[in-house]
């Protein structure tokens, strides 16, 4: 792929597998090959994230995105914002103002156009309510600093193999059902039919939106939200022209077979759309927010404290992440 600006990477939790993971895929770049990015973040970290994981990465300190295409091809670029210890495995409040301060950079920059796409590396959302972060996670702060309402911040998981959008997120599962609506699936099954359009180059996605009980009900015995409220959502999304099926039994939607006859899974909770995700595709799954008027894309995945710093993490994740964010950026600058 071919971007005439860079991918802008927020380092996330110093403490946590983020510094690692983009130094691990600037190493790999070219045999990945892998758009031009740089770290929002600390030189400092980077190098000694780099280090603890054998690898030979030097960095190059920039100050603003239009001078990474000079550099990123013997380095990688940084603009550092704090010069502070790294202690993988070992949060605190200051590596959380860091990740809290490079998330917010990092999103100014790409929304004022000096970036192609936005990913984000992990963070503990315990650690950022801390100082001062109000939000359920990078998801809504980047839709908040967009101005787009949290609703319309679609959050979609996505692999080689499949693709999900959970419709309610991260709630207990006792309160799903209250907060399913006809309205909440429609509108979020619409925005992700049109951003697999604008987005992933799909001219007619296909959706396929299970159903919330076991056997999507089984005609009421076994719940009435499938004909109470996914029905007539799906109803409206097909007046409105687009491809979709439903309420499904959701055990039958994710084997080989099912899947070649949709694009994406429509999910009425976190676990029914992440489960069969990370199931087939773990080690590739990307988060990726829709509706947005930037791209921002996340590896699946969190801080991983327990294991920063051993050389034990993997990169595919941040790979995934960075190739998506970088083939969903060349696609709009040719609409």
């Amino acid at each position: 792929m071919t971007l005439a600006l860079p991918l802008a990477y927020s380092i996330g939790d110093p403490a946590g597998i983020g510094p690692e993971m983009a130094a691990a895929a600037w190493a790999v770049r070219h045999t990945e090959s892998l758009p031009p990015f740089f770290v929002i973040g600390s030189a400092r970290v980077i190098e000694e994230a780099a280090r603890r994981r054998g690898l030979d990465v030097p960095v190059c300190a920039v100050k603003a995105p239009d001078e990474v295409a000079d550099c990123f091809a013997d380095a990688l670029p940084v603009l550092d914002l704090a010069d502070l210890d790294y202690t993988p495995g070992e949060p605190d409040d200051a590596g959380a103002s860091l990740a809290l301060t490079a998330l917010g950079v990092a999103t100014g920059l790409v929304r004022s156009g000096a970036a192609a796409a936005l990913v984000t590396g992990p963070i503990a959302k315990s650690r950022l309510a801390r100082v001062g972060f109000d939000f359920p996670g990078q998801t809504e702060f980047v839709a908040d600093a967009c101005g787009i309402a949290p609703e319309n911040a679609v959050m979609m998981l996505a692999g080689p193999s499949l693709r999900v959008v959970p419709i309610t997120v991260h709630v207990a599962l006792r309160d799903v059902p209250e907060l399913l609506t006809i309205e909440l699936i429609r509108n979020r099954a619409a925005i992700t039919a049109a951003a697999l359009v604008r987005d992933f180059g799909i001219v007619r996605p296909r959706l396929a939106v299970a159903g919330l009980n076991p056997h999507a009900g089984e005609d009421g015995r076994m719940g009435s939200e499938e004909a109470e409220i996914v029905a007539p959502a799906v109803v409206l999304l097909q007046a409105a022209g687009i491809a979709v099926s439903g309420p499904l039994p959701p055990d039958t939607m994710f084997h080989a077979e099912a899947r070649e006859r949709y694009d994406v899974a429509i999910c009425m909770y976190h676990d029914q759309a992440l489960i069969p995700l990370k199931a087939l595709d773990f080690d590739q799954g990307v988060n990726v927010t829709l509706g947005l008027p930037i791209i921002r894309t996340s590896p699946d995945h969190g801080t991983a404290f327990g294991i920063a710093g051993t050389d034990t993490a993997r990169v595919g994740p941040t790979i995934a992440a960075l190739r998506m964010a970088g083939e969903c950026a060349a696609r709009r600058t040719l609409v």
